[in-house]
């Protein structure tokens, strides 16, 4: 089930869901509002290697916005600082950035019980287009689990994306055993 807006509501007064800042006005009907942040990040070489640290450039977002490129991969970071205790956030793009040809998340729009910290995006675009922080990005819509839940993802020993930040951050894959 999908948490409706009452719901949603209900579990951040009970500590559930905290979204910092909160504004009541990007309660949806059954999601929340979140906004781009100040600070995009592109990898600095050309060629990523899964096995090893790819470290990126950090990019501030002027007052007058700042635009992006067809074929560049940027990563984002939303204003708003969540953690999700009883329930399972998606991330998916607003329709009206989408009809601007923006993709938010390659792949992970899905967070984990337990996930406390800013989302990074992975942004791209199909024409060039000027973004600007503070603007509405995507929602995030929160799904119930049912069953008791014995690994949440801040309590995990190799969870790799824990450390609160007001950053994008790059890709931990190099972290893993393969």
């Amino acid at each position: 089930m999908i948490l409706t807006d009452v719901s949603i509501k209900q579990a951040i007064e009970n500590g559930e869901i905290i979204i910092d800042p909160y504004r009541p006005d990007c309660l949806g009907t059954n999601s929340y509002d979140v906004h781009l942040g100040k600070y995009l990040a592109i990898y600095k070489d050309e060629i990523l290697d899964a096995k090893k640290h790819n470290e990126i450039e950090e990019i501030i977002i002027p007052e007058e916005g700042y635009v992006l490129k067809p074929g560049e991969l940027y990563l984002g970071v939303t204003e708003e600082y969540t953690e999700t205790h009883n329930s399972v956030p998606f991330l998916e793009g607003k329709s009206s950035v989408g009809r601007l040809g923006i993709d938010i998340h390659a792949t992970a729009g899905k967070g984990d019980v337990g996930f406390c910290n800013t989302w990074t995006l992975e942004i791209s675009c199909t024409k060039p287009v000027r973004v600007y922080a503070g603007m509405p990005i995507g929602q995030l819509i929160y799904f119930m689990v049912d069953g008791e839940i014995h690994n949440y993802y801040n309590k995990k020993k190799n969870a790799k994306y824990t450390e609160r930040t007001i950053k994008p951050v790059e890709s931990m894959m190099w972290k893993n055993s393969f």
